[in-house]
């Protein structure tokens, strides 16, 4: 099967429109992938953990709004109610710490594994949002359970598709809220290993690439797992630079913490469910967390948007008049 560098949005069967069900739809990705479905002329039903919540207060333009909860859904016949009527699935569900039966293992493994088997016996395709940087040795059950679900959806015979976005920008984000704020304090405190590379991506971005590969003709494109990444790689304290810069040209003062500060410091936010700093989180920030082969402009047809000010670097000094060759 050819594969179609950018694959163009378009009923997946039927000539009415295709409707598609976004689980974490009233999330911060969610949010962005609804908006994006929408405008590509999909209808949508947002899958939630609290839907009568959601539909109070509306998200987007939804068209309905079904109960789901990750942790109950972990047999291929839980999910009988929420795929009836759907043409497509798009799962954006993550947790960043588990809560009582909210655990990783149910909700970035077992659940994605039995919603692949569903969707595998009805036919339908399913967008799986997951994470770069999973590839190496990782100790956190963040990321293992991650890297499990990503086993079970390529061994589920199902029309899969895998996303991988780099770190996320955008108004609503837990962690990019907080990366903003943290961006306008005078001093920035840094673990000292915090050394890998990030491709920091709008999520308006990540929700118009996702919407297209929902809703793509079957056979559009052979690949099956997308990295995804801004256009200007960068270490976590370029990219602190990089949003202050959006408001003041005085750069702050950076502080290095001892990388055995900052993992004893992840484990405590994670007891304390504090801030969004993780110790899956400090793992990641310690190898380079970008696409290898990006796909974001592939799949958006267009260049990226920017993430921040972004300063280019200064050219190379000519060298002086009759200086030696």
């Amino acid at each position: 099967m050819a594969g179609l560098d950018a694959p163009r949005p378009g009923p997946i069967e039927a000539a009415s429109p295709p409707r598609v069900l976004v689980l974490g739809g009233a999330g911060f990705i969610g949010r962005h992938v609804v908006d994006a479905l929408d405008r590509q002329g999909a209808l949508t039903v947002v899958g939630s953990r609290h839907p009568g919540r959601r539909l109070r207060h509306g998200v987007g333009p939804a068209q309905a709004f079904r109960n789901a909860r990750f942790e109950r859904l972990t047999g291929a016949a839980d999910w009988a109610g929420p795929l009836a009527g759907v043409d497509a699935v798009v799962n954006c569900v993550g947790i960043l710490r588990p809560r009582g039966r909210e655990t990783y293992e149910r909700v970035h493994h077992l659940a994605p594994a039995a919603l692949a088997e569903a969707c595998r016996a009805r036919g339908l395709r399913l967008v799986h949002v997951s994470a770069l940087g999973l590839e190496g040795p990782v100790r956190s059950r963040f990321l293992r359970s991650k890297r499990d679900g990503e086993a079970a959806l390529r061994a589920s015979g199902a029309d899969w598709h895998i996303v991988r976005p780099s770190l996320l920008d955008g108004e609503g984000g837990f962690g990019a809220r907080w990366l903003r704020r943290v961006a306008r304090w005078p001093i920035h405190c840094l673990p000292a290993d915090a050394l890998g590379r990030i491709a920091v991506l709008d999520v308006r971005d990540l929700g118009d690439a996702i919407a297209r590969l929902a809703l793509a003709p079957a056979g559009a494109t052979s690949m099956r797992e997308h990295e995804l990444g801004g256009l200007h790689p960068c270490t976590l304290a370029e990219h602190l630079a990089a949003l202050r810069r959006l408001h003041t040209d005085t750069p702050a003062l950076q502080l290095e913490v001892p990388g055995w500060l900052a993992r004893v410091a992840s484990h405590a936010c994670d007891l304390l469910h504090a801030t969004p700093f993780s110790y899956g989180h400090w793992e990641l920030l310690r190898q380079d967390n970008c696409p290898r082969d990006n796909r974001l402009p592939v799949l958006l047809g267009r260049a990226p948007r920017t993430v921040g000010r972004h300063v280019a670097p200064s050219p190379a000094p000519l060298p002086a008049a009759g200086a030696a060759a």
